[in-house]
């Protein structure tokens, strides 16, 4: 039997007099603090408020439209059912959204950072992001993480001058780490972002550490993980990895997708209102955090997965680094690097680039961020171009299998 619950009577009293008295919530993050490198550029007006200029931005960037075809969680299938990031990046914003509105918090925000906060991962999902950490660590001693590298899509490959907010809500949003109650610590100032951007390069634990500055980012936060938790398993389902959600636990937040994300939204609210925080109370964190596990056990981890990242994706991985590093350092711009790659950047920047040079980067850096930006498709077949004799090929699942 299914599992919904419902916001007390007493907090939708609360909200339905705040909103007949057209109460503003003091604890949400207000258009005119916004902070940006070049204040003098994207200057919010009536019709392009401060957070719409950053979503928009984010849409128009050339590498959001690449979300259509990189792996959520499953590879190399042909299912027009299964989810991919674009689709996760909608539902993350869609539930930030509903809980953001009823909390009374500033939803343009919201928005900008669900929809950018997967912009810079990686084709194959987070077995590409530890294959790519594992290859820009040996090369250069820095870390690779995919909402670092979110940030430096949008603020270093394309120099967007988003808002200071919007960047920390993206490499804030850590979904692989659950917490029971999130509660901002705000700063506005680029040089703290600037330095916490260098020691997640330079320590690998750092990453877990990183709490959002404002509300909506800790909205988005815990609304990444919501989005993922039955979504995978409905996902999974339909690829036959798992029969049912029955399979799984939990009485509190429920098995389907569904139900987890009404009842987490509910408990959310329920704990969050009026509060300068969000949270969850101790029960629905417990069975919160052992559904996420569930799915690592039942799902993230299985052999059938993990045998082909190993075997086959990882390898290609690394003769496409060895080959792309050498294009980009002969020089020659009739290579895939500088055709695709650098020259397609510059291109493309040309008209906003003041403030850095996409050349000042290192070759290493540059092969990586080609790497990350690619889609699975374009990564398959770019290899099969350039290694026509290898022995790692892979093998879509077919519509009809």
């Amino acid at each position: 039997m299914a599992i919904y619950h419902n916001l007390s009577e007493e907090v939708q009293n609360r909200i339905r007099e705040d909103r007949a008295l057209k109460k503003e919530n003091p604890y949400a993050f207000k258009d005119e603090d916004v902070v940006r490198r070049e204040p003098d550029h994207d200057i919010a007006n009536l019709w392009r408020p401060a957070f719409v200029r950053d979503t928009e931005k984010i849409m128009h960037c050339p590498y959001y439209v690449r979300y259509m075809d990189k792996t959520q969680v499953f590879s190399l299938c042909k299912n027009d059912d299964v989810s991919r990031r674009a689709t996760h990046v909608q539902f993350v914003a869609r539930i930030a959204r509903n809980i953001g509105s009823v909390l009374n918090l500033n939803c343009d925000l919201i928005e900008a950072i669900a929809l950018g906060h997967d912009i810079g991962h990686t084709p194959f999902g987070h077995a590409g992001e530890r294959k790519l950490d594992e290859i820009l660590f040996k090369a250069t001693g820095k870390h690779f993480n995919h909402n670092i590298h979110s940030a430096r899509v949008l603020s270093i490959i394309f120099p967007l001058n988003l808002s200071l907010q919007t960047l920390d809500g993206i490499i804030c949003h850590n979904g692989e780490f659950e917490c029971k109650k999130y509660k901002p610590e705000p700063y506005n100032k680029f040089e703290i972002f600037d330095d916490k951007m260098k020691y997640s390069y330079e320590d690998s634990a750092y990453i877990k550490t990183l709490i959002p500055a404002t509300l909506e980012g800790c909205v988005v936060r815990v609304s990444d993980i919501i989005a993922y938790l039955g979504k995978d398993r409905q996902d999974a389902k339909k690829l036959g990895l798992i029969e049912s959600e029955k399979e799984f636990g939990s009485a509190v937040i429920g098995k389907t997708n569904a139900e987890i994300i009404n009842n987490m939204i509910v408990n959310i609210i329920e704990n969050s209102y009026g509060t300068d925080y969000i949270k969850m109370d101790d029960e629905y964190f417990e069975a919160f955090s052992s559904a996420k596990k569930e799915n690592y056990q039942k799902i993230y981890l299985s052999d059938k997965i993990e045998d082909v990242y190993k075997g086959k994706i990882y390898p290609m991985f690394d003769e496409l680094y060895d080959e792309l590093l050498k294009q980009a350092k002969s020089g020659s711009e009739d290579t895939f690097f500088y055709k695709h790659h650098l020259k397609y950047i510059e291109e493309i920047t040309k008209p906003y680039r003041r403030i850095n040079n996409y050349r000042d980067e290192s070759f290493e850096e540059m092969v990586v961020d080609y790497l990350a930006s690619m889609t699975d498709d374009y990564f398959v077949e770019l290899h099969e171009h350039l290694f026509p004799d290898s022995e790692f090929k892979v093998e879509y699942r077919g519509y009809f299998d």
